[in-house]
């Protein structure tokens, strides 16, 4: 039970931190919300969760090889991950998400389309394994004593972020509706940017402490 509680915050928290950056499924998502609904635009980020989650998958797989490589050089796999995790904040503290906006698309609601789009878009892009694998560094993710149903529950945890994630998004533009802009959307890169940039220091911190 112990391990479960460990694993339950960390695998929504990196559910949700996959999923928040706005980047080009970010701006389709909140596009759909605000041309063709609610549910249209959820459908799309359930299928980035799943393509998110596939990533995760074959993030987790790889790494369970080489557990034993994990564990002794633990310090500097929590320092390269927290570099990743920097790198990235940088990134989307820089980036303007609103170059990737497009007009609104207004087709009929077709869910397993969006879903579709969705996962497509999100899967054409590996170079989110890098992130996926600082993510897991920073939060220790992968344990070589992990049995069956840990494994289960942390991609189950993981998924769940993600679907929580973008239910909230598609929640809260469809209150906003035209209030949304580009300046917000600039803003909500930032913030998360910050976020990741911060956790990046205190990882490098907590590993130096470790290793004293």
């Amino acid at each position: 039970m112990e391990q479960i509680l460990y694993i339950l915050p960390r695998g929504l928290a990196i559910g949700v931190l996959i999923s928040a950056p706005m980047g080009p499924i970010g701006m389709l998502v909140i596009q759909r919300t605000l041309g063709k609904g609610r549910w249209p635009a959820f459908f799309t980020g359930a299928g980035a969760a799943l393509s998110d989650l596939a990533y995760c998958l074959l993030t987790g797989f790889c790494l369970s090889f080489i557990t034993g490589f994990i564990d002794s050089h633990q310090f500097a796999i929590q320092i390269i991950g927290s570099i990743v995790l920097a790198i990235f904040g940088i990134y989307l503290f820089r980036k303007n998400p609103t170059r990737s906006l497009k007009r609104a698309e207004v087709n009929a609601a077709n869910y397993w389309s969006d879903f579709a789009t969705g996962f497509l878009l999100t899967f054409s892009n590996p170079l989110i394994l890098f992130f996926i694998i600082g993510l897991f560094a920073r939060f220790n993710f992968i344990q070589p004593e992990y049995a069956i149903h840990h494994y289960i529950v942390a991609y189950a945890a993981i998924f769940c972020g993600a679907i929580l994630w973008w239910y909230g998004v598609t929640a809260l533009v469809g209150h906003l509706g035209k209030r949304i802009n580009m300046r917000s959307l600039k803003l909500i890169n930032r913030i998360i940017g910050f976020i990741l940039a911060a956790m990046a220091v205190a990882g490098v911190c907590m590993a130096i402490i470790e290793h004293l």
